[in-house]
Protein backbone atom coordinates (compact mmCIF):
# COMPACT_ATOMS: atom_id res chain seq x y z
CA UNK A 1 0.00 0.00 0.00
CA UNK A 2 2.05 2.87 0.93
CA UNK A 3 5.62 1.78 0.22
CA UNK A 4 6.96 4.36 3.14
CA UNK A 5 5.65 1.74 5.57
CA UNK A 6 7.81 -1.28 4.21
CA UNK A 7 10.84 -2.47 4.78
CA UNK A 8 12.53 -5.74 3.09
CA UNK A 9 13.73 -7.60 6.55
CA UNK A 10 16.97 -10.17 5.53
CA UNK A 11 18.20 -12.59 7.94
CA UNK A 12 20.84 -11.48 10.34
CA UNK A 13 23.59 -13.03 8.74
CA UNK A 14 23.57 -11.38 5.74
CA UNK A 15 22.51 -8.48 7.05
CA UNK A 16 25.30 -7.66 8.98
CA UNK A 17 28.34 -9.58 6.94
CA UNK A 18 30.96 -7.47 6.65
CA UNK A 19 29.69 -4.75 9.00
CA UNK A 20 32.75 -2.85 11.03
CA UNK A 21 32.08 -3.33 14.66
CA UNK A 22 31.67 -0.06 15.59
CA UNK A 23 28.51 0.61 13.09
CA UNK A 24 27.34 -2.95 13.89
CA UNK A 25 27.01 -2.08 17.60
CA UNK A 26 25.38 1.81 16.43
CA UNK A 27 22.74 0.13 14.82
CA UNK A 28 22.19 -2.32 17.76
CA UNK A 29 21.85 0.74 19.52
CA UNK A 30 19.83 2.38 17.41
CA UNK A 31 17.61 -0.34 17.24
CA UNK A 32 17.11 -0.77 21.03
CA UNK A 33 16.25 2.49 20.84
CA UNK A 34 13.35 2.20 18.82
CA UNK A 35 12.13 -0.96 20.31
CA UNK A 36 12.11 0.94 24.03
CA UNK A 37 10.48 4.37 22.42
CA UNK A 38 7.94 2.41 20.81
CA UNK A 39 7.26 -0.01 23.71
CA UNK A 40 6.96 3.01 26.06
CA UNK A 41 4.70 5.07 23.57
CA UNK A 42 2.26 2.13 22.90
CA UNK A 43 3.64 1.86 19.51
CA UNK A 44 2.91 5.95 18.51
CA UNK A 45 6.32 7.85 18.38
CA UNK A 46 6.28 10.93 20.93
CA UNK A 47 9.40 12.76 19.37
CA UNK A 48 9.79 14.46 15.96
CA UNK A 49 11.26 12.55 13.40
CA UNK A 50 14.22 13.97 11.61
CA UNK A 51 13.43 16.10 8.59
CA UNK A 52 14.33 13.95 5.76
CA UNK A 53 13.32 10.65 7.47
CA UNK A 54 9.40 9.92 8.09
CA UNK A 55 7.95 7.41 10.93
CA UNK A 56 5.24 5.04 10.21
CA UNK A 57 2.51 5.18 13.16
CA UNK A 58 2.61 1.02 14.02
CA UNK A 59 -1.56 0.55 13.31
CA UNK A 60 -2.45 -2.47 14.31
CA UNK A 61 -5.99 -3.14 12.90
CA UNK A 62 -6.61 -1.06 10.07
CA UNK A 63 -5.75 -1.77 6.82
CA UNK A 64 -6.85 1.73 4.73
CA UNK A 65 -5.12 4.19 6.78
CA UNK A 66 -1.56 4.72 6.80
CA UNK A 67 0.01 8.04 8.77
CA UNK A 68 3.62 8.62 8.45
CA UNK A 69 5.27 11.32 11.01
CA UNK A 70 8.17 13.79 9.45
CA UNK A 71 9.57 17.20 10.90
CA UNK A 72 6.51 19.32 12.13
CA UNK A 73 3.68 17.62 9.50
CA UNK A 74 2.65 14.07 8.56
CA UNK A 75 1.39 11.95 5.56
CA UNK A 76 -1.95 10.66 5.69
CA UNK A 77 -2.90 7.72 2.92
CA UNK A 78 -5.98 5.85 2.52
CA UNK A 79 -5.73 3.05 0.06
CA UNK A 80 -8.40 2.37 -1.96
CA UNK A 81 -11.15 -0.45 -0.49
CA UNK A 82 -12.42 -1.49 -3.68
CA UNK A 83 -9.17 -1.45 -5.28
CA UNK A 84 -6.60 -2.73 -2.79
CA UNK A 85 -3.38 -2.30 -4.59
CA UNK A 86 -4.30 1.61 -5.31
CA UNK A 87 -4.07 4.77 -3.28
CA UNK A 88 -7.45 6.43 -2.65
CA UNK A 89 -6.16 9.93 -1.23
CA UNK A 90 -3.10 11.35 0.25
CA UNK A 91 -3.02 13.98 2.99
CA UNK A 92 0.06 16.38 3.94
CA UNK A 93 -1.48 17.70 7.22
CA UNK A 94 0.72 20.72 8.26
CA UNK A 95 0.25 22.68 11.52
CA UNK A 96 -1.26 25.90 10.24
CA UNK A 97 1.25 27.90 12.43
CA UNK A 98 4.27 26.70 10.73
CA UNK A 99 5.42 27.29 7.13
CA UNK A 100 5.05 24.73 4.22
CA UNK A 101 7.86 22.62 4.30
CA UNK A 102 9.55 22.78 0.34
CA UNK A 103 9.49 19.82 -1.82
CA UNK A 104 6.24 17.84 -0.46
CA UNK A 105 5.27 14.93 -1.85
CA UNK A 106 1.94 15.09 -4.16
CA UNK A 107 -1.42 15.09 -1.80
CA UNK A 108 -3.78 17.55 -0.74
CA UNK A 109 -2.64 20.02 1.50
CA UNK A 110 -4.71 20.08 4.99
CA UNK A 111 -3.65 23.06 7.34
CA UNK A 112 -4.30 21.69 11.05
CA UNK A 113 -5.96 21.64 13.36
CA UNK A 114 -9.04 22.49 11.39
CA UNK A 115 -11.14 25.34 13.07
CA UNK A 116 -14.10 25.10 10.50
CA UNK A 117 -15.03 21.52 9.10
CA UNK A 118 -18.01 20.86 6.95
CA UNK A 119 -18.99 17.05 8.40
CA UNK A 120 -21.87 15.25 6.51
CA UNK A 121 -22.01 12.42 8.98
CA UNK A 122 -23.48 11.66 12.30
CA UNK A 123 -20.52 9.30 13.11
CA UNK A 124 -18.06 11.85 12.35
CA UNK A 125 -19.92 14.73 14.52
CA UNK A 126 -19.86 12.23 17.27
CA UNK A 127 -16.36 11.75 17.28
CA UNK A 128 -15.27 15.45 17.14
CA UNK A 129 -17.31 16.02 20.39
CA UNK A 130 -15.98 13.26 21.61
CA UNK A 131 -12.20 14.82 20.94
CA UNK A 132 -13.84 18.13 22.54
CA UNK A 133 -13.50 19.94 19.03
CA UNK A 134 -17.51 20.30 18.27
CA UNK A 135 -16.29 24.01 18.57
CA UNK A 136 -14.60 23.17 14.86
CA UNK A 137 -17.93 22.25 13.66
CA UNK A 138 -19.14 24.83 10.71
CA UNK A 139 -21.92 23.08 8.68
CA UNK A 140 -23.15 19.70 8.18
CA UNK A 141 -25.04 17.63 6.37
CA UNK A 142 -28.61 15.46 6.98
CA UNK A 143 -28.78 17.36 10.49
CA UNK A 144 -32.01 15.04 11.19
CA UNK A 145 -29.80 12.40 11.81
CA UNK A 146 -27.36 14.11 14.42
CA UNK A 147 -28.36 13.88 18.06
CA UNK A 148 -24.99 15.82 19.18
CA UNK A 149 -26.22 18.66 21.72
CA UNK A 150 -23.55 20.97 20.76
CA UNK A 151 -24.06 20.35 17.30
CA UNK A 152 -28.15 20.64 17.76
CA UNK A 153 -27.78 23.78 19.63
CA UNK A 154 -24.98 25.42 17.33
CA UNK A 155 -27.73 24.67 14.41
CA UNK A 156 -30.61 26.98 16.50
CA UNK A 157 -28.26 29.91 17.34
CA UNK A 158 -26.68 29.54 13.65
CA UNK A 159 -23.29 28.72 14.58
CA UNK A 160 -23.57 25.28 12.73
CA UNK A 161 -24.94 26.21 9.04
CA UNK A 162 -27.27 23.43 7.60
CA UNK A 163 -25.91 22.24 4.38
CA UNK A 164 -28.65 20.16 3.21
CA UNK A 165 -28.49 17.04 1.44
CA UNK A 166 -25.02 14.71 1.96
CA UNK A 167 -25.61 13.44 -1.70
CA UNK A 168 -26.31 16.83 -3.25
CA UNK A 169 -25.25 19.52 -0.75
CA UNK A 170 -26.12 22.89 -0.93
CA UNK A 171 -22.81 24.54 -2.12
CA UNK A 172 -24.33 28.15 -1.70
CA UNK A 173 -24.41 27.52 1.74
CA UNK A 174 -20.83 25.88 1.63
CA UNK A 175 -19.17 29.27 -0.03
CA UNK A 176 -20.74 31.34 2.09
CA UNK A 177 -19.41 29.63 5.09
CA UNK A 178 -16.26 28.71 3.84
CA UNK A 179 -15.07 25.95 5.79
CA UNK A 180 -11.23 24.49 5.53
CA UNK A 181 -11.98 21.02 5.14
CA UNK A 182 -15.42 19.23 4.25
CA UNK A 183 -15.44 15.51 5.58
CA UNK A 184 -17.58 13.74 3.08
CA UNK A 185 -18.57 9.62 2.67
CA UNK A 186 -16.51 8.19 -0.58
CA UNK A 187 -18.64 5.43 -2.45
CA UNK A 188 -17.98 2.99 -5.23
CA UNK A 189 -19.00 4.02 -8.53
CA UNK A 190 -20.15 7.76 -7.17
CA UNK A 191 -18.70 9.77 -9.56
CA UNK A 192 -16.73 11.88 -7.32
CA UNK A 193 -18.32 14.39 -5.54
CA UNK A 194 -19.56 16.63 -8.59
CA UNK A 195 -19.27 20.32 -7.80
CA UNK A 196 -18.06 20.27 -4.44
CA UNK A 197 -15.07 19.23 -5.84
CA UNK A 198 -14.64 22.32 -7.61
CA UNK A 199 -14.77 24.60 -4.77
CA UNK A 200 -10.86 24.12 -4.07
CA UNK A 201 -11.63 23.21 -0.49
CA UNK A 202 -9.75 20.39 0.97
CA UNK A 203 -12.08 17.22 1.24
CA UNK A 204 -11.17 14.39 3.56
CA UNK A 205 -12.82 11.07 2.71
CA UNK A 206 -14.37 9.62 5.64
CA UNK A 207 -13.68 6.26 4.47
CA UNK A 208 -13.05 4.16 7.99
CA UNK A 209 -16.47 2.55 7.24
CA UNK A 210 -14.99 -0.12 4.79
CA UNK A 211 -12.66 -1.76 6.97
CA UNK A 212 -13.02 -5.57 7.94
CA UNK A 213 -12.79 -5.39 11.31
CA UNK A 214 -14.58 -3.17 14.11
CA UNK A 215 -11.16 -2.15 15.89
CA UNK A 216 -9.63 -1.52 12.45
CA UNK A 217 -12.32 0.85 11.98
CA UNK A 218 -12.03 2.53 15.41
CA UNK A 219 -8.47 3.01 14.97
CA UNK A 220 -9.30 5.87 12.12
CA UNK A 221 -9.85 7.49 15.12
CA UNK A 222 -5.80 8.37 15.45
CA UNK A 223 -6.93 10.29 11.67
CA UNK A 224 -9.46 12.50 12.89
CA UNK A 225 -7.46 13.26 16.21
CA UNK A 226 -4.90 14.55 14.28
CA UNK A 227 -6.90 16.75 11.69
CA UNK A 228 -8.45 18.45 15.00
CA UNK A 229 -5.26 18.40 17.15
CA UNK A 230 -6.18 16.12 19.53
CA UNK A 231 -3.44 13.15 19.59
CA UNK A 232 -3.53 12.81 23.09
CA UNK A 233 -6.91 12.49 23.41
CA UNK A 234 -7.38 10.17 20.29
CA UNK A 235 -4.85 8.17 21.60
CA UNK A 236 -6.60 8.13 25.18
CA UNK A 237 -9.94 7.44 23.44
CA UNK A 238 -8.84 3.81 21.20
CA UNK A 239 -6.44 2.62 24.17
CA UNK A 240 -9.56 2.63 26.44
CA UNK A 241 -11.89 1.29 23.18
CA UNK A 242 -9.16 -1.37 22.25
CA UNK A 243 -8.44 -2.75 26.01
CA UNK A 244 -12.38 -2.89 27.09
CA UNK A 245 -12.93 -5.04 23.24
CA UNK A 246 -10.02 -7.42 23.62
CA UNK A 247 -11.48 -8.17 27.69
CA UNK A 248 -14.63 -9.10 26.16
CA UNK A 249 -14.01 -11.00 23.79
CA UNK A 250 -11.44 -12.94 25.53
CA UNK A 251 -14.41 -13.61 28.31
CA UNK A 252 -16.48 -14.61 25.52
CA UNK A 253 -14.12 -16.55 23.46
CA UNK A 254 -13.07 -18.01 26.89
CA UNK A 255 -16.12 -19.69 27.38
CA UNK A 256 -15.26 -22.85 25.32
CA UNK A 257 -11.91 -23.04 26.02
CA UNK A 258 -11.74 -26.38 27.78
CA UNK A 259 -13.72 -28.30 25.04
CA UNK A 260 -10.94 -30.17 23.30
CA UNK A 261 -12.46 -30.97 20.56
CA UNK A 262 -12.87 -27.99 17.86
CA UNK A 263 -16.64 -29.87 16.67
CA UNK A 264 -17.70 -29.85 20.58
CA UNK A 265 -17.11 -25.95 20.79
CA UNK A 266 -18.71 -24.83 17.36
CA UNK A 267 -21.61 -26.90 18.96
CA UNK A 268 -22.03 -25.04 21.95
CA UNK A 269 -21.42 -22.24 20.34
CA UNK A 270 -25.04 -20.07 20.36
CA UNK A 271 -25.66 -18.88 16.21
CA UNK A 272 -27.21 -15.31 16.10
CA UNK A 273 -29.74 -13.95 13.26
CA UNK A 274 -29.56 -10.48 12.31
CA UNK A 275 -31.60 -8.30 11.05
CA UNK A 276 -34.85 -8.84 9.04
CA UNK A 277 -36.28 -8.60 5.07
CA UNK A 278 -36.17 -5.42 3.58
CA UNK A 279 -37.06 -4.49 -0.75
CA UNK A 280 -37.22 -8.25 -1.00
CA UNK A 281 -34.06 -9.36 0.38
CA UNK A 282 -32.59 -10.16 3.71
CA UNK A 283 -29.10 -8.64 4.14
CA UNK A 284 -26.81 -10.52 6.18
CA UNK A 285 -23.26 -10.50 7.19
CA UNK A 286 -20.50 -12.00 5.14
CA UNK A 287 -17.57 -13.85 7.19
CA UNK A 288 -15.15 -11.05 6.50
CA UNK A 289 -17.55 -8.24 7.14
CA UNK A 290 -17.70 -6.30 10.74
CA UNK A 291 -20.60 -7.62 11.93
CA UNK A 292 -19.34 -11.45 11.32
CA UNK A 293 -16.18 -10.77 12.94
CA UNK A 294 -18.12 -8.95 15.90
CA UNK A 295 -20.26 -11.91 16.27
CA UNK A 296 -17.18 -14.40 16.41
CA UNK A 297 -15.59 -11.78 18.70
CA UNK A 298 -18.49 -12.40 21.22
CA UNK A 299 -18.55 -16.15 20.95
CA UNK A 300 -20.88 -16.78 18.76
CA UNK A 301 -21.46 -18.34 15.26
CA UNK A 302 -22.94 -16.55 12.23
CA UNK A 303 -24.98 -19.05 9.97
CA UNK A 304 -23.68 -17.02 7.12
CA UNK A 305 -19.86 -17.45 7.38
CA UNK A 306 -19.71 -18.77 4.72
CA UNK A 307 -20.60 -16.32 2.20
CA UNK A 308 -17.28 -14.63 1.43
CA UNK A 309 -16.58 -11.09 1.32
CA UNK A 310 -16.61 -7.73 3.56
CA UNK A 311 -19.26 -6.55 3.73
CA UNK A 312 -23.06 -7.90 3.17
CA UNK A 313 -24.90 -9.35 1.23
CA UNK A 314 -29.03 -9.60 -0.08
CA UNK A 315 -30.65 -13.27 0.38
CA UNK A 316 -34.00 -14.46 -0.55
CA UNK A 317 -35.94 -15.66 2.64
CA UNK A 318 -35.96 -19.90 1.75
CA UNK A 319 -32.12 -19.55 1.92
CA UNK A 320 -32.51 -17.57 5.35
CA UNK A 321 -34.80 -19.78 6.35
CA UNK A 322 -32.53 -23.10 5.22
CA UNK A 323 -29.13 -21.76 7.31
CA UNK A 324 -31.04 -19.54 9.99
CA UNK A 325 -33.83 -21.17 11.20
CA UNK A 326 -32.88 -22.50 14.04
CA UNK A 327 -30.29 -19.57 15.35
CA UNK A 328 -30.37 -19.53 18.76
CA UNK A 329 -30.76 -15.61 18.80
CA UNK A 330 -32.61 -13.36 16.28
CA UNK A 331 -30.96 -9.17 16.60
CA UNK A 332 -33.16 -6.60 14.72
CA UNK A 333 -32.75 -2.72 14.41
CA UNK A 334 -35.60 -0.70 13.72
CA UNK A 335 -36.44 3.14 13.23
CA UNK A 336 -40.37 3.43 12.84
CA UNK A 337 -43.32 5.62 15.48
CA UNK A 338 -43.84 2.23 17.01
CA UNK A 339 -41.81 -0.50 19.27
CA UNK A 340 -41.08 -3.54 17.04
CA UNK A 341 -42.98 -6.87 18.89
CA UNK A 342 -43.47 -10.33 18.39
CA UNK A 343 -46.95 -9.38 17.05
CA UNK A 344 -45.90 -6.70 14.83
CA UNK A 345 -43.45 -8.48 12.99
CA UNK A 346 -45.92 -11.92 12.44
CA UNK A 347 -48.47 -9.17 11.32
CA UNK A 348 -45.51 -7.47 8.66
CA UNK A 349 -44.46 -10.90 6.89
CA UNK A 350 -45.99 -14.44 8.51
CA UNK A 351 -42.66 -15.94 7.38
CA UNK A 352 -41.23 -14.99 10.13
CA UNK A 353 -43.18 -16.64 12.65
CA UNK A 354 -40.97 -19.90 11.23
CA UNK A 355 -37.63 -19.08 13.32
CA UNK A 356 -37.04 -21.03 16.38
CA UNK A 357 -36.09 -17.39 17.84
CA UNK A 358 -39.63 -16.29 17.18
CA UNK A 359 -41.21 -19.52 18.63
CA UNK A 360 -38.96 -19.02 21.52
CA UNK A 361 -38.85 -15.29 22.34
CA UNK A 362 -35.47 -14.59 22.04
CA UNK A 363 -35.48 -11.48 20.01
CA UNK A 364 -33.91 -8.03 20.73
CA UNK A 365 -34.40 -5.12 19.01
CA UNK A 366 -32.42 -2.04 18.77
CA UNK A 367 -34.71 1.24 18.47
CA UNK A 368 -32.04 3.50 16.51
CA UNK A 369 -34.71 6.46 17.10
CA UNK A 370 -34.01 5.60 21.02
CA UNK A 371 -30.45 4.92 20.74
CA UNK A 372 -27.15 6.46 19.17
CA UNK A 373 -26.21 3.69 17.50
CA UNK A 374 -24.95 4.79 14.07
CA UNK A 375 -22.96 7.75 15.90
CA UNK A 376 -21.65 5.77 18.93
CA UNK A 377 -21.05 2.43 17.73
CA UNK A 378 -18.38 2.92 15.11
CA UNK A 379 -15.83 4.67 16.96
CA UNK A 380 -16.96 2.74 20.38
CA UNK A 381 -17.79 -1.06 19.43
CA UNK A 382 -16.86 -2.23 22.69
CA UNK A 383 -20.00 -0.53 23.16
CA UNK A 384 -22.03 -3.12 20.91
CA UNK A 385 -19.67 -6.25 21.86
CA UNK A 386 -20.65 -5.72 25.61
CA UNK A 387 -24.30 -5.72 24.47
CA UNK A 388 -23.39 -8.69 22.19
CA UNK A 389 -21.75 -10.68 25.32
CA UNK A 390 -24.16 -9.57 27.63
CA UNK A 391 -26.80 -10.85 25.50
CA UNK A 392 -25.31 -14.34 24.83
CA UNK A 393 -23.27 -15.17 27.93
CA UNK A 394 -24.74 -12.82 31.10
CA UNK A 395 -23.30 -15.06 33.44
CA UNK A 396 -19.94 -13.79 32.37
CA UNK A 397 -20.37 -10.28 32.98
CA UNK A 398 -20.92 -8.41 36.67
CA UNK A 399 -22.94 -5.59 34.99
CA UNK A 400 -24.97 -7.71 32.32
CA UNK A 401 -27.30 -4.80 31.07
CA UNK A 402 -27.39 -3.71 27.83
CA UNK A 403 -27.24 -0.31 25.73
CA UNK A 404 -28.57 -0.57 22.46
CA UNK A 405 -30.33 -3.67 22.54
CA UNK A 406 -33.56 -5.28 24.58
CA UNK A 407 -35.82 -8.25 24.45
CA UNK A 408 -38.90 -7.88 22.24
CA UNK A 409 -42.42 -7.30 23.92
CA UNK A 410 -45.26 -9.54 22.86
Amino acid sequence: MNTDQSMTVRPFSKRFAGISLPRFASGIFTLLLLLLTTACGGGRRSTPAPADSGVPEWLKYATNLAITHYDGWAKVQLRNPWDTAAVLHTYLLVPSDKKVPENLPKGTLVRTPLRRAGVATAVACGLIAELGCADAIAGVCEKQYIHQPEVQQGLKNGRVADFGNGMNPDIERIMEVGPDALLLTPFEHSGGYGRVERLGIPIIECAEYMETSALGRAEWIHFYALLFGAEFKGDSIFSSVEQNYLTLSQKAKGRSAGDKSTRTRKRHLPSVLTETLYGGQWFVPCAESTMGRMLEDAGAVNPFSDKPGSGSVGLAIEEVLTKAQDADLWLVKYNQTSPVTYTSLARDYSPYTQFRAWKERRIWGCDLDATHFYEETPFHPDRLLHDFVAILHPYLLADHSTHYYHPLEE
